[in-house]
């Protein structure tokens, strides 16, 4: 089995996947096995099928973790073994579109302010104030803030394209203050060894501790404040265009969901009852 795992592996490395998709993927084929009892490259199509009722029947997992699980075993029969007929027998499943949480402007300044050090908080205020990723975040470089331009690099974001995001003179103020303190070096936000990024769950573990800090209890992924940055901004008036190029959409209908979040936006909006003229009758 180790063969397979090994060129999964290399499959994943040629195609670039993100490390994160590529543990997910793994974890998902030892899962499989450990269901299976034997090795996964013997599975039959009812054995596909039947662990993917497992999966979808589970109470203890989320629609998103089935949906990668299902992801990784078709990449492996269809990439690796070049049987991607086995997974004919699950059945396509629709996604569901839900909504992603964002928060208020004064939620998110609670959240900054329940940072628990200058480093922290210095990240998640470049996560809102630039809307990064947090991949992206994490392989921020200080050559990558041109301040003169008031701009922030973005180097090979999602898709593995460049971007550049606005700087705002207040997150310039906090970067410069943070660089004087730590003088970080390679990267913008090193992790315990100078010479690496900062892991990105560790960049998730310092939200959620300010988010709690903070007493928020929606919004649990870093994510959130990307969601807001582009929210906010839809509210203050910046076109959607503007927003898809900051965020690094490919497409703008991915932007323009974020019409469904502006609160300000919908609350101006008058139902068309308004514009009725009801007589009054007697009713019975």
């Amino acid at each position: 089995m180790s063969e397979f795992r090994e060129r999964m592996i290399q499959e994943m490395e040629l195609r670039r996947f993100a490390p994160s998709t590529q543990e997910v993927y793994l974890r998902a084929l030892k899962q499989l096995t450990e269901y299976l009892g034997h090795s996964p490259v013997d599975a039959t199509k009812e054995e596909l099928r039947s662990y993917a009722h497992y999966l979808l029947t589970a109470r203890d997992i989320s629609v998103s973790t089935v949906g990668s699980a299902i992801s990784g075993l078709r990449f492996f029969y269809g990439a690796v073994l070049g049987r991607g007929w086995v997974m004919d027998a699950v059945p396509p499943r629709k996604k569901p579109r839900r909504l992603p949480e964002v928060l208020s402007k004064e939620e998110v300044a609670r959240v900054l302010a329940g940072a628990r050090n200058l480093k922290h908080r210095t990240m998640l205020m470049t996560a809102y104030a630039a809307g990064l990723r947090a991949g992206e975040i994490v392989k921020l470089r200080p050559e990558d803030i041109e301040a003169e331009r008031q701009l922030i690099r973005v180097r090979r974001g999602k898709g593995e394209k460049d971007r550049y995001t606005i700087l705002s003179p207040r997150l310039y103020k906090e970067l410069r203050w943070y660089w004087n303190h730590y003088r970080p070096g390679v990267w913008l936000f090193p992790g315990p060894d100078r010479n690496k990024p900062l892991c990105y769950r560790s960049l998730n573990r310092a939200y959620n501790a300010a988010r709690k800090e903070a007493r928020i209890h929606k919004g649990r992924g870093i994510h959130t404040l990307r969601h807001s940055f582009a929210t906010h901004l839809l509210e203050s008036g910046v076109d959607i265009r503007t927003i898809q190029i900051l965020m690094g959409h490919r497409s703008i209908r991915t932007t323009a969901g974020y019409i469904h979040l502006a609160s300000q936006l919908l609350g101006n909006v008058s139902s068309p009852l308004e514009l009725l003229n009801i007589e009054k009758v007697e009713l019975i």
